[in-house]
C-alpha cells in the first residue's frame, strides 16, 4: 500500500508539472499571437523611424508590437488585406482607394482597413523652375509634366488636380519618380514635376541649391471641385516662403496625409490602447522625427478617408471629439 501511494503521488505531481508546462507553452503562443505587425516604408523615409518608434513605445506599454520595413502605402494597405500585417502608415488618399476598390485596387478592394488617426501632411507640389513663365496650373496646357512614377498615389493626385484645373489632356506626361523628376527639372528635360513628400523634399532641395524653384498655387476653386467629386481626403497647405530656393512668397497648395491604419479584425480594446498609447506619447516619436511634430489630437480626424477602428472611436469620444457619423460606418 505505502508504495502504490507513493506511485500514486508520484502521477499527481508529474501531471501537475506536465499541466503547468502546457499552460506557459499555452500562454508563449497567446502572447505571440497577439503581436502586432505594423508595415512602415523604406529606410530613408519618415514612415519606418516613426513606425519603429511607435512599435517600441506599444511594447514597452504592454502591447507587444514589431515594426519591419515595406514598400510604403499600397505595399501596406495590401498587408493589412491580406493579414501580414495588422497595423499599417499610409497617406489617406492610397488607404480611400484600397477600402473602395479604386485605381491600383481595382477588383481587389480590401473592406478590412480602418482607420486611426491622421498623422501629418505629405505636400502636393507643382515645382517649376523659378525662371520658368509658368504662373498657374492653366499655364501647364502644351507642357511636359513628369506626374510621378506608373500606378504610384503621385500619379494618381497630379491626374485629379490637372483635371480639375482643365489641363489633364492638354499636357505632355512622363511617368518619373521623385528623384527622377528633379533632376529632369533641372537640366531642362520637362517643365513641372509633381512631387507629394513632406516639405522640404530633399531631391527638390538639392537641385534648388544651384536651380533655384517655384511651386505653383493650388487656388480654392480647385479644392472645393475636388471635395465636390468625393475626394474627401484633401487638405488645404502653404508652402512656406524660403523652403526652397526661388519661392519668395507663401504659397497655398493642397495635402494628403499619412495616417495610422489597422485591420478590422483587431479588438477594441487592442485598438483602444494603440490610440491613447500613440497621443499619450507623441513627445518620444517627435524625438525621432521632425514630422511627428505635427501629430496632435486636435487634427487626428483631418483628411480622415476610411471608417474609423471602434477602438479609436472610443478613444476620441473620451477625450470629446465629435467623431462624424460617416467616419463610424
Amino acid at each position: 500500500m505505502k508504495w502504490k501511494a507513493i506511485g500514486l503521488i508520484f502521477v499527481l505531481a508529474l501531471g501537475l508539472i506536465v499541466s503547468g508546462c502546457t499552460q506557459k507553452e499555452t500562454q508563449t503562443q497567446t502572447t505571440q499571437a497577439q503581436e502586432i505587425t505594423i508595415y512602415t516604408g523604406g529606410t530613408g523615409g519618415v514612415y519606418f523611424p516613426l513606425g519603429s518608434k511607435y512599435a517600441e513605445i506599444l511594447t514597452k506599454n504592454d502591447v507587444p508590437a514589431k515594426a519591419v520595413t515595406s514598400g510604403a502605402s499600397v505595399a501596406n494597405a495590401k498587408a493589412i488585406g491580406d493579414g501580414t500585417a495588422q497595423a499599417a502608415i499610409l497617406q489617406n488618399d492610397v488607404a480611400y482607394y484600397a477600402h473602395n476598390g479604386l485605381y491600383m485596387f481595382e477588383g481587389q478592394t480590401i473592406k478590412n482597413i480602418r482607420g486611426v488617426a491622421a498623422l501629418y501632411p505629405e505636400t502636393i507640389q507643382f515645382i517649376v523652375r523659378a525662371d520658368s513663365d509658368i504662373k498657374t496650373l492653366q499655364d501647364l496646357a502644351g507642357k511636359k509634366v513628369a506626374i510621378g512614377a506608373p500606378g504610384s498615389g503621385t500619379a494618381v493626385a497630379a491626374e485629379q488636380v490637372l483635371r480639375a484645373a482643365g489641363v489633364w489632356d492638354s499636357i505632355e506626361k512622363v511617368n518619373q519618380d521623385f528623384n527622377e523628376a528633379s533632376q529632369s527639372l533641372k537640366l531642362g528635360q520637362v517643365d513641372a514635376a509633381v512631387i507629394v513628400s513632406g516639405i522640404p523634399t530633399p531631391s527638390v532641395n538639392q537641385i534648388a541649391v544651384q536651380t533655384p524653384v517655384r511651386v505653383l498655387p493650388i487656388p480654392d476653386d480647385i479644392l472645393n471641385k475636388l471635395k465636390q467629386q468625393g475626394y474627401i481626403f484633401y487638405v488645404r497647405q502653404v508652402v512656406p516662403k524660403g523652403t526652397y530656393n526661388g519661392v519668395e512668397e507663401d504659397t497655398p497648395t493642397l495635402a494628403v496625409k499619412a495616417m495610422l491604419a489597422v485591420s478590422a479584425d483587431l479588438s477594441e480594446d487592442t485598438v483602444y490602447k494603440m490610440t491613447k498609447i500613440l497621443f499619450e506619447n507623441v513627445d518620444q516619436l517627435r524625438a525621432v522625427h521632425q514630422k511627428a511634430q505635427l501629430i496632435s489630437l486636435e487634427t487626428a480626424l483631418d483628411g480622415m478617408s476610411i471608417p474609423l477602428h471602434p477602438g479609436a472611436i472610443k478613444y476620441y469620444e473620451e477625450k470629446g471629439l465629435s467623431v462624424p457619423e460617416e467616419l463610424k460606418g
